[in-house]
């Protein structure tokens, strides 16, 4: 067995947790009793691998200290040393084992009664607490590659000076406060361990009012549309950031006017000025209703609910992304553009054509056109595709099987919660072209589950199903109008 000590003591744990999982089912089935029997038996392997290990470096340590002797007390002086100890027993002599020393410290990275504090300044708390929050990462169950790697991005780009993402990361991504939210999601809330419920009170504590469940870190549905990409194509190109307030605060600029000095001339002002515009966050909410069969039967619950919550998510972003109001919900990006200097009007009356397509394209600043994007409801761009009745391509490039269509050179993206048709009767919003790193979503890490143990029918009886109700934070709004362009055709 190749496995480090620091390696097996993990294996144990996660082996440990899942005899766990298994142990608290009423039927096992043939594949459960087999899985059962061989995760018994890596136990054993893997825990006499570990008492191997200790012995080994038990015995190197007699060595050394044997050998020192034997050259005498000036040797002892020079090659002493404090060994490090911990609380399981396990003993690495930090000067052969220099390493030893930092993984025995992030070992356990959600024991935060052994962070420092006493005497510490805030900095270097936040600096211990995001470093046992991108450890947890690594070591937490229930997550791919993908998952880890975009919880390590959200705590590198946006964590604070309070560091409250990695005190939520460690809160929410522990193994006891993931079996604990299992089983109340499950309807097992009685089976919860005292290490369970101190866990469960310990992410409570993080959330902004009483009541309900977190949503384990690794399971957040803002973590899996990060990692497994939105099928919400405003996202997609979107500037996401997350807020850890009920605003999020940016900070944007025109472009730095520069000028030509005289040698010796006093340099002319250039200064620009800087805005700081605010995205609000808004609650949402959804209800996952199952009935107790499919509650029993269903083999992991616990992912099952995260999938759908995180699908649920994404569809209901997809229209506020795009004509939201801002009042209650996100500001969407026909609704932030209208009325504002970045509308261009069709060149006729009720009529779409061609020549609007490249009317929109030369309005757009020059800056901006090498990030541009497209946005329109896909029978929009099948009317383009129609402008040309000769049958060339005319705007469109690339368009064969599996290859993403670019329209005059640009990606198209489809939003369906655009204007499809043209109505003479009112205003008709077409089409967006621009740079979408001006339109800023701001996403609030944390959803949270409240479980309905039973669910009622008009006559107040119990209709033999449960529920999940979940809510959560999200804003997005546009921070610069100039970078964008709206098709209005009148």
């Amino acid at each position: 067995m190749e496995l480090s000590h620091s390696q097996a003591v993990i294996r144990l744990q996660d082996i440990k947790a899942e005899l766990e999982r298994l142990g608290e089912k009423d039927d096992l089935t043939t594949e459960d009793e087999q899985s059962f029997d061989e995760l018994t038996r890596e136990f054993a392997e893997v825990d006499n691998h570990r008492r191997q290990l200790e012995r080994k470096s038990a015995l190197e340590r007699v060595r050394s200290a044997t050998k020192a002797t034997e050259r005498g007390p000036a040797a002892l002086k020079v090659e002493g040393g404090t060994p490090t100890s911990s609380r399981d027993g396990y003993d690495l002599d930090p000067v052969l084992h220099p390493d030893s020393v930092e993984d025995c410290r992030f070992r356990n990275p959600w024991d935060l009664s052994e962070v420092r504090t006493f005497g510490q300044s805030k900095e270097k708390v936040a600096q211990e607490l995001r470093a046992r929050a991108l450890s947890a990462i690594e070591k937490m169950g229930g997550a791919n590659d993908a998952v880890r790697s975009a919880a390590t991005g959200i705590i590198e780009k946006f964590d604070d000076g309070e560091s409250r993402i990695a005190k939520l990361v460690l809160a929410a991504s522990s193994p006891e406060y993931l079996r604990a939210w299992s089983k109340v999601a499950a309807g097992r809330g009685h089976m919860i361990s005292p290490e369970e419920q101190r866990a469960l009170e310990r992410a409570m504590s993080l959330t902004d009012s009483a009541g309900g469940y977190l949503v384990p870190f690794q399971l957040d549905p803002t973590v899996i549309i990060t990692a497994n990409g939105s099928r919400n194509q405003i996202r997609q190109v979107a500037r996401q950031v997350v807020a850890t307030g009920d605003v999020w605060n940016g900070v944007s600029s025109g472009a730095v006017s520069w000028s030509w000095d005289a040698e010796g001339a006093e340099v002319s002002d250039d200064s620009t000025t800087f805005a700081q515009p605010t995205v609000p966050v808004h609650k949402a909410a959804g209800f996952v209703p199952i009935s107790i069969e499919a509650l029993e039967d269903e083999a992991n619950v616990t992912q099952e609910v995260a999938r759908l919550l995180a699908f649920g998510r994404d569809v209901l972003e997809a229209a506020a992304f795009t004509t939201g109001t801002g009042s209650g919900q996100p500001t969407g990006i026909v609704t932030a553009l209208t009325g504002t200097s970045s509308v261009v009007t069709s060149t006729t009356t009720d009529v779409f054509a061609a020549a609007d397509i490249y009317k929109v394209d030369n309005a757009l600043p020059a800056r901006y056109r090498g990030n541009a994007t497209w946005l329109a409801n896909r029978a929009v761009y099948n009317l383009v595709r129609q402008f040309d009745t000769s049958g060339g391509a005319q705007m469109w490039e690339r368009i064969g099987a599996d290859v993403p269509p670019q329209l005059l050179g640009r990606p198209a993206l489809e939003a369906e919660d655009m204007d499809g048709v043209v109505n003479a009767t009112q205003d008709n919003y077409l089409a967006v072209y621009g740079d979408f790193q001006s339109y800023v979503i701001a996403d609030r890490v944390g959803m949270t589950v409240e479980f309905i143990p039973h669910l009622v029918g008009a006559n107040r009886r119990p209709t033999g199903q449960r529920g999940w109700y979940a809510y959560y934070r999200v804003g997005a709004d546009s921070v610069n109008d100039g970078a964008l362009r709206l098709l209005n055709v009148t």
